[in-house]
Parts: C-alpha cells; structure tokens; sequence
C-alpha cells in the first residue's frame, strides 16, 4: 500500500533514489488516473518512486461551480493508486498547499488561458497554474505526466514549466475513455442519462 503523507516535509524526509514522478489530481481516481500512475511507473523505473497527489485546489473553481460537492474519497484513492503503483499518496491540507490564505502572488496563464474553456471560466487556468507550480515545487519530480483529456490544461501547463524555466519534464498521457467513447472524468456521476448522452456528441 502506497505512504500516505499530509505535509512537504514528510516528503522531503522520504530517502530519493533514481527519478521521482509525480501525477497530480483532485481526487476521485478512475480508470484514467490509473493510467497515468502506470505511466508514471514506468517512466519512474523500478528504482524511482511514484507521487500521487490529491488536493482540491479552491483556486481553480469560479463561483457558482461544484468546490463544495466535488468528490472526496481519499481512501479508495490510496487503493487505486496503490494498485496502480504508487509509492506515495501526497494529500496536503489547504493550509499546507496556501499558508496564510489564499495567495496574493499568482501564476497567471496569460493570452491561452482566456480562450476557449477559459473563456467561460474567468480564472481558472490561473488557479491550475497556481497549485501546479506550487506542487511541483512541494514535490520535486523529475517528470510530471498529465492527461491529454485536458487539452488546454496540458498546454498551458507546458507553457509555463517553458517559460518560467521549471527543471521537469512535462509528460501527456493519452486520454481514456469509456465504453461508450465518453472521456473518463470524475465529474461523469453528476450527469443524467440524456446529458450523458449529449456529452458525445
């Protein structure tokens, strides 16, 4: 079963040998996320070592959307990361990932994070940015693997470890779906049987 660990002290205190990957989430694994940990063991070696985190990072979510609701199933997440082959399962508090409050220095994602999805959700690509860099920081991976699913996410996240001259190799994962082509997503249980099926098109 992978370490469970709350604080970037813990991690740091943890012996490194070989490469260290990292694949962030909020939480709620699936399928996908598994796939990503499974990428990132192969990427890690047999001698490096797996970093899950799960944190539901307030900065991302605008008003009005589902902070408050989102799921949280922590301990089915360690089994599926474990399973998956994790060594760690990093799930720090909002107090650990933003001392004092919310940030007053930010990341911001600039001309791409106000088109397209961040046309509709003022924001939240700077909220993403944010916590990614401040986790990439609290983790210090030699790479980091997210999903191709978050097209713009990926991008975006490409982007600043470019520009901002972060010493980590960002890796994207292909995306998988469901039996019904459907794009895994832990936000899949809030849809109803005719929005699931407006969801493909």
């Amino acid at each position: 079963m992978a370490d469970l660990l709350h604080t970037a002290a813990e991690l740091r205190a943890r012996a490194r040998a070989g490469r260290r990957a990292v694949v962030m989430t909020m939480g709620a694994l699936h399928e996908g996320h598994a796939t990503l940990v499974r990428t990132a063991r192969e990427a890690a070696g047999t001698d490096g070592e797996v970093v899950v985190t799960v944190f539901v990072n307030p900065l991302q979510f605008g008003a009005g959307e589902d902070l408050d609701r989102y799921p949280r199933t922590l301990e089915a997440d360690i089994k599926t990361a474990s399973q998956a082959g994790a060594d760690v399962v990093f799930a720090p508090s909002v107090e650990e990932v933003y001392p004092g409050g919310e940030p007053q220095v930010r990341v911001t994602a600039g001309p791409m994070g106000s088109v397209l999805e961040g046309a509709t959700r003022p924001g939240h690509f700077d909220g993403v940015l944010t916590v990614v860099a401040k986790l990439l920081h609290l983790t210090a991976p030699d790479v980091a693997l997210f999903g191709q699913k978050d097209a713009q996410q990926l991008a975006v996240i490409r982007r600043m470890a470019r520009d901002l001259n972060f010493d980590v190799e960002i890796v994207g994962v292909p995306t998988v779906r469901e039996d019904d082509g459907l794009a895994r997503s832990s936000r899949n249980r809030y849809l109803s049987p005719g929005e699931r099926r407006t969801a493909l098109a």
